[in-house]
């Protein structure tokens, strides 16, 4: 099949079987079947050990993880076992979404720790125990647990790859403006892509930055088939919510393009973000559904 413009928007596949281990163990919170699993096995939950572990950078959704240990914490309160549980979180981040910036990092640092979820940071883990019930990190040590949540390493698709599109991380660099590859007229959006920011780190890979990148991409082809001018390219714009338990979430927008580092602006979690986040929801349910 031929074309004219091709846009490749692949995603990003996910890849347990790259830590040994990982596919025997744990459930993995970034599937469908994976989260209906989660819930079941925390309404049976009566206390033990909960390990949210993060296996590698970079992931879909920095904030979910995060999401995930407290709407976890909220669970547990809600059945009355939370003084029975001890919640973990161990990320081979440096810090919660470290794109952002340090004062996000420690914004979400706030929300879990008077929650009484421990964070295990900088740790690369190596291996999971499944008859153990324990992962293993570099340099030695070990974490036990008794039920285990994970975000799994993440990888670009097979046929990309394949197709010789990706670069030395594994992901396809674009220009960050346009979304074009090396090759005429193909484009690459969202998850996919390897951006380089103006600080060195890279644009997570995000919902709302693949819908901002459809829209460029979008406009782009259309004024050259038009032959009108060329549209303002995208600027690094996006936001999150941040569902963080209890009928509550919080929000954040910035521009990831910004320099030398993204300027972020947070706001504090209330219930009235938690219903804005609903209502965005139920939109483009309603909208594309």
């Amino acid at each position: 099949m031929g074309y004219d413009y091709l846009v490749v928007s692949l995603g990003a596949d996910l890849g347990p079987e790259s830590i040994p281990g990982l596919c025997c163990t744990g459930i993995n919170i970034y599937t469908a079947d994976g989260l209906e699993t989660a819930h079941q096995e925390l309404m049976k939950f009566q206390g033990g050990r909960i390990v949210i572990a993060i296996c590698r950078m970079p992931f879909k959704c920095p904030a979910a993880p995060y999401e995930a240990a407290l709407i976890v914490d909220n669970v547990l309160r809600q059945k009355g076992v939370r003084d029975k549980a001890e919640i973990e979180i161990v990320t081979w981040e440096p810090a919660p979404m470290p794109v952002a910036g340090p004062e996000m990092g420690e914004a979400v640092l706030s929300m879990i720790g008077p929650r009484g979820i421990t964070y295990r940071n900088n740790a690369t883990i190596t291996s999971f125990d499944p008859d153990e019930n324990q992962l293993s990190l570099e340099g030695g040590g070990g974490v036990p647990y008794d039920l285990l949540f994970y975000v799994p390493p993440h990888k670009c698709a097979q046929v990309v790859r394949d197709a010789g599109l990706t670069g030395e991380g594994g992901w396809v660099p674009v220009d960050p403006g346009t979304l074009a590859t090396k090759h005429e007229n193909l484009f690459v959006i969202g998850d996919a892509t390897a951006i380089k920011l103006p600080n060195g780190k890279m644009l997570p890979k995000a919902g709302v930055f693949a819908h901002k990148h459809a829209e460029t991409v979008a406009a782009e082809i259309a004024a050259r088939i038009k032959g009108s001018a060329m549209p303002d390219p995208y600027r690094g714009e996006g936001y999150c919510f941040l569902e963080t338990g209890r009928g509550t979430a919080g929000f954040a927008k910035g521009n990831f393009y910004a320099e030398p580092n993204p300027r972020i602006e947070a706001r504090n979690p209330s219930k009235l973000l938690h219903w804005q986040k609903f209502a965005f929801e139920k939109y483009w349910f309603w909208k594309y559904f």
